[in-house]
């Protein structure tokens, strides 16, 4: 059966999920955000970037990956990477969150789900991402088990705005599309 939608004279048809867990798709949000500090590397969507001081956290605290793995979990119907990689356990202790993400995204596989897209917004008054992003959007569709294609990665600052505007940490929010494997 299927649900025809209408837009400006364009018919759409649409089919209609017998059962809510039948819809075709799913859409996830994630957000994450460290504060940054000298001594640490700062690692951003699985890339080592050149600068001063790095993002604080149990893992390698990649603000970038954190967010797309929250959304990847949200869409999939997964608990929090909070949940699943917590910062009390000693095992998750400077951990490499590209491969995290990886294990989320063999989780949302598992699940009967497929990436159709990744897009992420990093928040960050220094350093510029835009040298990094076709790096990152490499390492991201790698972990993802997706294509490149499918992965966008944009940065944004905050205007001088709050603790971000002030470079005092960084901040990224993600959204995917996950898309039901069929039977």
């Amino acid at each position: 059966m299927t649900t025809p939608l209408i837009f400006d004279d364009n018919i759409i048809v649409v089919p209609t999920p017998k059962t809510p867990l039948a819809v075709p798709f799913r859409v996830g949000i994630g957000y994450d955000s460290h504060r940054l500090a000298e001594g640490r590397k700062l690692v951003l969507g699985g890339v080592e970037i050149p600068f001063e001081r790095g993002l604080v956290g149990h893992s390698d605290a990649d603000v970038l990956l954190h967010a797309i793995g929250d959304a990847l979990c949200g869409a999939a119907g997964l608990p929090d990477i909070g949940q699943l990689f917590p910062d009390t356990d000693n095992a998750w202790k400077d951990a490499d969150s590209h491969e995290l993400l990886a294990k989320i995204a063999d989780r949302v596989l598992e699940s009967g789900w497929m990436i159709g897209n990744i897009d992420a917004v990093v928040i960050a008054q220094r350093p510029k991402i835009a040298p990094f992003v076709s790096q990152m959007k490499a390492r991201i569709a790698s972990a993802a088990h997706t294509e490149i294609a499918c992965v966008n990665v944009r940065g944004k600052t905050a205007e001088g705005l709050g603790a971000l505007g002030a470079g005092e940490g960084m901040a990224c929010h993600a959204v995917c599309l996950l898309v039901r494997l069929e039977d």
